[in-house]
């Protein structure tokens, strides 16, 4: 007897966690937006990783990772944001930046936006530096 595997996903359906994914940075957009930053790009997907949006902040070209944790039962939203993670989102920049800055980069830097269960945003500015 043939073993049964999880039923076939229809093509374009997303699971209940995408949509929440999706809910969350719908509203970290909406929030960067009302606080005057300039949407350049979102979901910029590269083999080093993706970059959930890219904002400009005045002259400031800002890449955020957008977060969402019902909890914070391990670490919470920035916790999740690995040494491992911070590495592919700045190889993704820098794949960015190369495709849309062909002489000089303009200053960058990494912000996390946390969503949390109750809808509650976080902006956590230059969330990587050290």
């Amino acid at each position: 007897m043939p073993k049964r595997g999880p039923a076939p996903r229809t093509p374009g359906a997303r699971t209940p966690k995408q949509r929440a994914g999706a809910a969350a940075e719908d509203a970290a957009e909406r929030h960067l937006s009302a606080s005057g930053c300039r949407v350049l790009a979102r979901n910029a997907r590269y083999r080093e990783g993706e970059l959930d949006l890219v904002v400009r902040e005045r002259d400031v070209v800002v890449f955020v990772e957008v977060r969402l944790r019902a909890s914070e039962r391990f670490g919470g939203a920035l916790a999740s944001v690995d040494v491992y993670k911070q590495k592919r989102l700045a190889r993704a920049a820098q794949r960015w930046l190369a495709e849309h800055f062909a002489e000089r980069w303009p200053a960058c830097r990494f912000d996390v936006v946390t969503v949390d269960g109750s809808g509650t945003i976080d902006w956590i500015r230059d969330a990587f530096a050290t």
